[in-house]
């Protein structure tokens, strides 16, 4: 198949794993390399050492796993325009955004790296203070956290959160609008434990806390909003050059004004990744590709049931099958 517009969609926290994207550090041009050495000087440390050291609690860590992603979206966005993948517009799930924002042209990658080691050290503290420990300390017991909700569609999930608010079931809050039949909420552990005996009640076919360092898009971590508010401000912001679409409002952002006041509601507000296949879709793409580590993304799109087909696009081979279908296309055109 032709591929000719294409939509980058970038993975968020939960995506990373040791290696990731040193296949194209090794295989990529110059503007990989020069990426990786930006990241690293940003960071303070070597960025390709430590994607290849670090073991997977280090890399859950939202310090870390922010960063380290990060490097690996753009890594594999860069390498697929090296070989002549461009995108026709571009989407980010949570974390992914800020990858999203640097293809769509309204930061640069230096501005990007500064703000997600930023926004990484001001999640990590935020949930080490809900946890009871100093930053970089040992768990609590039963932290905060995730659920997903399987087999229940959005706008139940969400009417069952308003109606056990009402019932004194405060701190749960729906967090990532997956799929219709996939919903993620955020809570402290008491609240995630009720949630679990009541969404089975009201017909959830599975309940299943998820591995990541806290409640993330919930009012929960708002203390991480207040650290991160005023660096993001300080960023310079550009309006988008390809469509670019968001996490908060589910629809495309029209200028970088609106990208930058966005970027700080998404931390303590859920993700309408339900809404932002259904306006990418709508755009005429003629196909989507998951332009990072794992293949979370690729379910997702699947469950949309748009009729567009969507590619891993996160390692070399990946890329290079993209590559091959292409040169198969023109050598038959």
């Amino acid at each position: 198949m032709v591929i000719k517009n294409p939509a980058f969609l970038f993975p968020g926290q939960g995506a990373q794993y040791q290696g990731m994207a040193l296949d194209i550090f090794e295989a990529g041009g110059a503007a990989v390399k020069e990426l990786f050495a930006l990241a690293s000087e940003v960071m303070g440390q070597d960025m390709r050492a430590l994607i290849g050291e670090a073991d997977g609690e280090t890399l859950k860590r939202s310090d870390i796993s922010q960063p380290t992603i990060t490097l690996a979206n753009l890594a594999a966005a860069v390498y697929l325009e090296e070989q002549g993948i461009l995108p026709g517009a571009c989407a980010g799930f949570s974390l992914g955004e800020y990858a999203a924002l640097v293809t769509a042209g309204v930061v640069d990658a230096e501005t990007c790296f500064r703000l997600v080691k930023v926004r990484g050290k001001a999640m990590q503290d935020a949930v080490s203070r809900l946890q009871g420990c100093p930053a970089g300390g040992a768990e609590a017991a039963q932290p905060p956290g995730m659920a997903a909700v399987l087999g229940l569609d959005p706008e139940k999930v969400e009417a069952l959160i308003l109606q056990w608010k009402a019932e004194g079931l405060f701190e749960l809050y729906g967090a990532n609008f997956n799929s219709r039949s996939q919903v993620v909420v955020s809570g402290t552990a008491a609240a995630l434990a009720e949630a679990e005996i009541r969404f089975k009640e009201a017909g959830a076919r599975r309940v299943v806390r998820l591995q990541v360092a806290g409640p993330f898009h919930s009012p929960l971590i708002a203390g991480a909003a207040e650290v991160f508010g005023p660096v993001l401000a300080a960023a310079k912001f550009k309006d988008p050059s390809v469509p670019l679409f968001s996490n908060v409002s589910g629809g495309p952002i029209a200028s970088g004004a609106e990208a930058k006041a966005l970027a700080l509601r998404q931390i303590t507000e859920p993700v309408r990744w339900t809404t932002e296949e259904g306006g990418l879709a709508a755009l005429g793409i003629d196909a989507v590709l998951e332009t990072g580590p794992g293949k979370v993304l690729q379910g997702l799109w699947k469950d949309a049931e748009t009729g567009i087909p969507c590619f891993a696009a996160g390692t070399v081979a990946d890329i290079e099958t993209l590559i091959g279908w292409r040169l198969e296309e023109k050598q038959g055109a």
